[in-house]
């Protein structure tokens, strides 16, 4: 089998006023990307483009550099592109959010050729993942993320992850006790500031997550502060988990873990792809640490995400991004927890997530080649 053509159709929709309410999104109509890989035996892999970051800027990329590397090539040599990536990053400053959707989208031409879905391939360890409610940051009050909380906690959600903003340890504080009493001391806290605080800010919120028993503290100070990582970890209790927003995951985890600075490393499909990403949790499992898995913006992309957290141990829950409508478009159904909290793994060959023809017809303005 060998890999015939790359194309993206750019498609274009209108955003929710739920969906526009973390201020990330400068307008109300965006254009996103179905990228549809072609092989000489019919086969078709498929990944997404986008969803609150741009896609434009990667389209050219795929197609200009990464198209004429695979066309004529197998579509099983993912680590041939993998080594060819670090390459082609130096030359045309291609990055790895570009790449990403490409190695994903042949893993699912993988997977159909083989009749079984990624994970499989990969090695299943489990068939089912628990998934914690992650919500963009848009209150400065308690009640607002008490009101989050209970939603969570009404939807049935294994645990939950508060975006404070740039709330600081008086507030945080407050908001961890009124949600803690909400939830019970069973129930998973989570807390993730978007790399925003500097070292004592994070210092102090952080004693606070400790006095109410929270499972983690995601990415408090900015993600190449390696000092003030590796400080926050001796000084607190709460695991520090960093990061799945800097562009070389991979590498940065292995500087963390090198050392000693952190228990919990994060990644994501987004910018690692399903090759990368399963790297990244075999590097944390070989030093006894978790690798939590970060969204991944669209519904291929979690899916990615979903078959790799399948495939390992050492992750403890999928986050489920809300509003749905910030991730979701182009598919018949998404990857996401039912009524009891659980993602369950997908049956079908492949990614298991099917292209909505009708709907991208509709919202298609372009393909480009």
């Amino acid at each position: 089998m060998r890999v015939t053509d790359l194309r993206i159709d750019v498609v274009r929709r209108e955003l929710s006023a739920m969906a526009l309410q973390d201020g990330h999104h400068p307008a109300r109509t965006v254009e996103q990307g179905v990228l549809r890989v072609f092989t000489d035996e019919g086969i078709e892999g498929n990944c997404l483009i986008g969803a609150w970051i741009p896609a434009e800027p990667h389209f050219r990329p795929i197609l200009d550099v990464i198209k004429p590397e695979l066309v004529g090539r197998e579509p099983f040599e993912r680590e041939w592109l993998w080594r060819r990536m670090q390459f082609l990053a130096t030359r045309f400053l291609l990055s790895e959010t570009s790449w990403a959707p490409v190695d994903v989208a042949l893993w699912d031409i993988a997977g159909k050729a083989a009749g079984v879905p990624v994970f499989k391939l990969l090695g299943a360890q489990r068939y089912e993942v628990p998934a914690y409610a992650a919500y963009p940051a848009a209150y400065d009050s308690v009640d607002g993320f008490v009101g989050e909380a209970q939603e969570t906690l009404a939807r049935g959600f294994r645990a939950y992850k508060i975006h404070p903003g740039r709330l600081g340890p008086r507030e945080v504080t407050a908001i961890a006790g009124k949600v803690r009493d909400l939830a019970g001391d069973a129930f998973p806290l989570m807390l993730d500031p978007d790399c925003g605080y500097d070292f004592r800010t994070a210092l102090e919120t952080g004693r606070a997550l400790d006095d109410h028993r929270f499972h983690w503290y995601e990415d408090p100070v900015r993600h190449h502060d390696i000092d003030a990582i590796a400080e926050l970890s001796r000084r607190l209790r709460t695991p520090l988990s960093m990061t799945d927003q800097s562009e070389a995951q991979l590498f940065d985890a292995a500087r963390y873990i090198r050392r000693q600075a952190l228990r919990i490393v994060r990644g994501s499909a987004l910018r690692l792809g399903i090759t990368g990403l399963r790297k990244l949790c075999s590097l944390a499992e070989a030093f006894g640490l978790n690798c939590e898995i970060g969204t991944a913006g669209n519904g291929l992309l979690n899916a990615a995400n979903l078959h790799v957290m399948l495939s390992v141990g050492n992750c403890d829950f999928y986050e489920h991004l809300m509003p749905v409508e910030k991730q979701n478009f182009a598919l018949r159904a998404y990857p996401g927890p039912g009524a009891e909290g659980m993602v369950r793994a997908p049956t079908a060959p492949g990614l298991g997530f099917e292209l909505d023809a009708d709907w991208i017809a509709h919202h298609k303005v372009a393909s480009l080649r």
